[in-house]
């Protein structure tokens, strides 16, 4: 190879590498971008797991009142059973 074919080959590997190098440059400008928007996106789900925590401590809360409720009910149920025994024998001596 001679001596201009050599420097004709050396430039265009030159073009080339600049046009790479650009690419490049492009290249991380994206990923920087992208890696920012992914540490934006990861805060945001860290407060709405924050929230999650709230809310299935609040929903924890509920379930034990109602838990008490429904022993309350229960209890109810209970001596709605025992007046109905008590007052059924009343109605049966009144209809007589």
């Amino acid at each position: 190879m001679d001596r201009e074919t050599a420097e004709e080959v050396k430039r265009n590997f030159n073009v080339v590498a600049e046009g790479l190098r650009s690419d490049i440059r492009l290249v991380i400008e994206g990923l920087a971008a992208n890696t920012d928007r992914l540490e934006g996106v990861e805060a945001r789900l860290e407060g709405v797991d924050v929230r999650l925590d709230r809310v299935e401590i609040r929903l924890d809360r509920v379930e034990v009142r109602l838990d008490g409720v429904e022993v309350q009910l229960d209890g109810v149920k209970n001596e709605l059973g025992d007046v109905k025994a008590m007052v059924r024998p009343l109605i049966s001596r009144s209809d007589a």
